[in-house]
């Protein structure tokens, strides 16, 4: 199974390549990859007729305990082989429906193939988790195909729409799918199944799982969605909601009716209103709408919501004969619905109208395409010896021998069967009919004058094999059977079962069948009433309540909005704080966690330190500089690296010191277009609420430091890193090997946000594009005048009043000095204190110190390398390591320890992960370099731009006095 699920992957990868190499002949390949899913189902049908199942089972996240458990019973394989041969032949019918102009088309290749896969994982999942993940992936596909034409409004947002429906529907499902996993202590439905808790705890799961399915398959409240998806592509129309997605729903009712409908309780009379009164409800409102429909298309897709209606009705009902019987009907509902949408398609490209009203003599120019058509809509209809017919023959039947819920379900299977013969009349008629009332129609009726029968013989062959097997479905009804019955085995038979079969005689079935036709003609003979009035869109209240509910939702946004973003910080801050003390203070005061002895300090000079950060941090909040600020509250990060340091942790505190230091040099970067004074002060009274909510949060803190350290009971996995540091990451400094050995992954994630965070300082400050300052337009730096010293390569080029000789001298003399420290810490840091962070810094800062001393200028020639070479190049070799190591046979990010003697050097002890701290450094130099060049360099080059403007601001009205005296020389 997975690997069926990887082709499709990999398909779908390079449709857009293909379609871009071969058009739209790409699709006669891309059908390959759902052909391959339906024979594999084939391949396997021994095993599935016989009551068995195929199972595969492959570890996914083992922490968690989750495994990519898939198992195909005679339901899923149904639905794989709908799935996978209906989506082969609908692709080949993409490939002459399209144009090689059509705008995106590559695009929709890969995601009608991504969901032909997605879609075969839903049905074949076992594990609740995994179907839910596939269940959100038909979605995202789904919203992708309907909303295709990007250029059309209607196209957009039915496809929100339909996002939006189905994905609440998903979320409630997601909570009743955890509801059972966790009480049955197991996510693989096969194990669910039998473990189902009872009482109202089951009825809510339930209620919460079919809130998905239902709004999936468009059954009441949630139809109004699916008409409006008709605004996608004829070929989507077909395969999504008339063969696959829409029938997602159907599929999860019938696989939970087995277990839900014997639970009895309040599950089961859950289960009765929603899944039973729910369908009846859509099956009588969708069918009645789909008599009022001008347009074919629409026509098929009300009809398509009143079919689902009638599957779902009839599947939850339960019971071995209906189950049979409403299978039977999935599988004739998906023959002919998708052949006749197709057929849609094709009028609709032939005469270039959907309307019946336009439509006339088709039948008599295409009769081909009739005899296609014909066939499916006697399927529809349930007319021997149609699929079609033997289902509703059986569903008749069966629904008569179950009982009192039985009897009722089937007056409205009767009542919405003679909608179905009516809508159906209409659709032929519509379509094919000599109509000699449409305007500009001859004496014979025949109005169609521009029917393409080129078009007509291209895409005939998918919609004719599909309305053929459902012919063939119905003669060889005793094999469709036999095929279906292990389903319908998962229930309890009451008595003698039942059989499908084309003929059973003179009986109640055949006598409802032919009540059915008879007044189903005479519904569309004479009490038609879309012949007087127009169109009315299905569920206009559900639509128009899904207006108001999203108009509610937008004007709560603005409203929230309004009152919580009002620009400022302090807010912003005052709120957040205010949520934590109440939150985390109310849960100290009201559970006193508080019973172990508190010590202030391990030795008396710990209280150095905290003095010094109390001090610092009091006199931040009194400060009015700016400047002065900034430098007190980076005091108060010195004084926690000195904490660090007391306490036996030199790495943390020289990372502390180090990033510190770089901090407080990016600040003071920003403070340079900002006044030096704070501009407002507040008032009193609002000050000591200040003073009021920092001295709750500090006590807050404090305690829940208190007690998260006192709440320990189970020992700490770090008792074991001393040993796995030496034996398994080939080092003695602890920090370093946890970093990039024990606990890589978290590593992996943390540079991947600083390479974020870079890209967002370039992209968002100034949104420039990276670039080496001296190669600007127009900013080279000039040439060093002659006979001065240079202390710096671009020293020259700062201002005379700026230039700072003993600073010159002093970077020209420590810069490489500081280069070496930081390479020597970046290779020593796996044994001694140091690494590729450190390291990183170390080196940005000797390059702050360059560009400190020389400027913008001097920091380009420093280091004439992009900032984004460096951050890419770092990610690069942080991911090669881990990828090396999963190509070389070990886990991902796995190291290597190497030992060998050189002759000049000695030992020679290395560890790969080494590799991954270069990564480090590389990454952490390059964000360093992109936010100097970000908010220092770039603003540099716009205060010299201001100084510019400002010198010929002043030298302007010198030069016009002077202009204006030799002009008045000139006329005297």
């Amino acid at each position: 199974m997975l690997i069926v699920l990887l082709a499709h992957l990999v398909v779908a990868v390079a449709a857009p390549a293909l379609v871009r190499w071969l058009g739209p002949r790409a699709f006669y390949l891309l059908a390959g990859a759902p052909l391959a899913a339906a024979g594999w189902a084939a391949a396997h049908t021994g095993q599935v007729v016989g009551g068995g199942a195929v199972e595969s089972t492959h570890p996914w996240v083992r922490p968690l305990g989750l495994t990519l458990a898939f198992r195909m019973d005679s339901l899923s394989w149904l639905m794989v082989l709908l799935v996978g041969g209906i989506g082969a032949l609908v692709l080949v019918y993409c490939a002459r429906y399209f144009d090689a102009a059509e705008p995106g088309l590559g695009q929709f290749a890969a995601v009608f193939v991504a969901f032909a896969g997605t879609m075969l994982g839903l049905v074949v999942s076992d594990d609740l988790l995994l179907l839910y993940v596939f269940w959100e992936l038909t979605t995202v596909c789904s919203y992708l195909l309907i909303g295709h034409s990007v250029t059309s409004r209607p196209s957009r947002r039915a496809a929100l729409q339909a996002l939006v429906v189905t994905t609440a529907g998903g979320l409630a499902m997601l909570v009743g799918i955890v509801m059972l996993g966790e009480h049955a202590g197991s996510y693989r439905w096969s194990e669910v199944a039998g473990a189902l808790p009872g009482g109202w705890y089951l009825a809510t799961a339930v209620g919460l799982i079919l809130l998905g399915a239902l709004s999936k398959s468009a059954i009441f409240p949630f139809s109004f969605w699916l008409p409006a998806a008709m605004a996608a592509p004829t070929p989507v129309s077909a395969y999504l909601h008339a063969a696959a997605m829409v029938k997602a729903g159907v599929f999860l009712v019938a696989q939970l009716a087995p277990a839900i409908t014997v639970a009895g309780g309040p599950a089961a009379t859950t289960w009765l209103v929603m899944v039973v009164g729910g369908g009846i409800a859509t099956m009588l409102f969708g069918g009645w709408t789909a008599l009022r429909q001008h347009d074919l298309k629409l026509l098929l897709a009300y009809g398509t919501v009143s079919q689902l209606g009638l599957l779902t009705a009839v599947l939850g009902v339960g019971g071995r004969d209906v189950a049979l019987a409403g299978v039977a009907m999935l599988l004739a509902h998906a023959l002919f619905k998708a052949a006749l949408f197709l057929v849609v398609g094709i009028v609709d490209r032939a005469t270039g109208t959907r309307d019946l009203r336009r439509l006339s003599g088709l039948g008599r120019r295409a009769p081909a395409l009739a005899v296609a058509a014909g066939l499916a809509a006697a399927s529809m209809a349930g007319l021997p010896p149609l699929i079609g017919f033997v289902g509703k023959e059986a569903v008749f039947a069966s629904l008569f021998d179950t009982g009192v819920t039985g009897r009722v379900v089937l007056v409205a299977v009767i009542a919405g069967s003679v909608l179905t013969v009516a809508y159906t009349l209409r659709f032929v008629w519509g379509a094919f009919a000599s109509k000699a009332s449409v305007p500009g129609a001859n004496p014979d009726g025949d109005a169609v004058s521009g029917v393409d029968r080129s078009v007509v013989s291209a895409l005939l062959g998918a919609p004719m094999l599909i309305a053929v097997a459902g012919l063939a479905a119905g003669i060889a009804a005793p094999a469709v059977d036999r095929l279906l019955s292990p389903y319908a085995e998962r229930f309890t038979a009451a008595g003698p079962v039942a059989h499908l079969a084309l003929w059973h005689g003179p009986g109640l079935a055949l006598g409802l069948s032919v009540l059915v036709l008879a007044l189903g003609a005479v519904l569309f003979r004479v009490g038609l009433p879309a012949r007087r009035r127009s169109a009315r869109p299905v569920g206009r209240s559900g639509a128009s309540g899904y207006d108001r509910l999203m108009a509610a939702v937008d004007r709560a946004a603005v409203e929230v909005t309004g009152a919580t973003q009002r620009g400022s910080l302090p807010f912003y801050l005052g709120v957040t704080l205010l949520v934590l003390i109440a939150a985390a203070g109310t849960v100290l005061v009201v559970g006193r966690p508080f019973g172990q002895p508190v010590q202030l300090w391990a030795a008396p000079l710990h209280a150095l330190p905290v003095a010094v950060l109390v001090v610092a941090a009091v006199f931040a909040t009194r400060a009015r500089r700016r400047l002065t600020a900034v430098i007190l509250v980076g005091i108060t990060g010195y004084a926690v690296a000195g904490l660090f340091l007391l306490y036996g942790a030199p790495d943390l505190a020289l990372t502390q010191f180090l990033v510190e230091t770089v901090t407080m040099v990016m600040v003071v970067l920003v403070l340079r277009r900002l006044p030096s004074h704070f501009s407002e002060r507040p008032q009193p009274g609002t000050r000591w609420i200040r003073v009021g909510i920092g001295v709750a949060v500090g006590t807050v803190m404090a305690a829940m430091a208190y007690v998260a350290v006192g709440a320990r009971t189970a020992t700490p996995v770090s008792v074991d890193f001393p040993e796995l540091a030496v034996s398994y990451g080939g080092g003695h400094n602890i920090v370093n090997v946890i970093l990039v050995d024990i606990r890589a992954w978290d590593t992996m994630g943390e540079v991947s946000v600083l390479v974020a965070v870079a890209t967002g300082v370039a992209s968002l400050i100034f949104r420039r594009a990276r670039r080496l300052h001296r190669r600007g337009p127009g900013d080279a730096p000039p040439t060093p005048p002659g006979g001065e010293p240079i202390w710096l390569m671009a020293g020259h080029t700062v201002e005379a009043g700026r230039r700072s000789t003993m600073l010159e001298v002093v970077t020209r003399l420590l810069f490489h000095s500081i280069v070496l420290l930081s390479v020597y810490l970046l290779f020593t840091g796996h044994n001694t204190p140091g690494g590729g962070f450190t390291g990183g810094l170390v080196a940005a800062l000797a390059l702050v110190i360059r560009y400190l001393a020389g400027g913008r200028h001097e920091l380009s020639t420093a280091a004439p390398v992009d900032a984004g070479a460096l951050l890419g190049a770092g990610l690069f070799v942080a991911v090669g390591t881990g990828i090396g190591a999963m190509v070389l046979g070990g886990q991902v990010l796995q190291s290597a320890v190497l030992d060998f003697h050189l002759p000049l050097l000695g030992h020679v002890h290395l560890v790969t992960s080494t590799l991954f701290d270069i990564g480090v450094y590389l990454i952490v130099v390059g964000l360093v370099l992109d936010v100097l060049r970000s908010l220092g360099a770039e603003v540099d080059r716009h205060q010299d731009a201001d100084r510019k403007s400002e010198q010929d601001a002043e030298q302007r009205p010198e030069q016009d006095a002077d202009r204006k005296f030799e002009q008045t020389e000139e006329l005297v």
